[in-house]
């Protein structure tokens, strides 16, 4: 059994008035089982080439992923959270 991630396309207005499309992938981390989560974000991650990124949905702030990413990856990768719960963190994570 093949079991997909669950990564979406976005589309980014920056409020110029202009639409134009800006598509990162959205991983929503509440959906991958609790033991799978870190590794399929990693996994994610290594698919970023410099300048690209993701958008990571979590259920709560995720301070421990974002410290292990710090360890692995240094300052390669970028973090802006763009929602800050209470029901759900949005967060870009773009690689440099």
């Amino acid at each position: 059994m093949t079991t997909e991630l669950p990564i979406t396309e976005t589309t980014h207005s920056c409020g110029c008035g202009e639409s134009h499309a800006a598509h990162l992938p959205e991983l929503d981390t509440r959906v991958i089982p609790h033991e799978l989560r870190h590794g399929a974000v990693f996994g994610a991650l290594a698919t970023r080439q410099p300048g690209t990124g993701l958008v990571l949905i979590a259920s709560h702030d995720p301070k421990p992923l974002l410290a292990q990413i710090a360890q692995l990856e240094g300052d390669s990768i970028e973090i802006e959270y763009l929602v800050e719960g209470p029901e759900a963190w949005h967060l870009r994570m773009t690689r440099r």
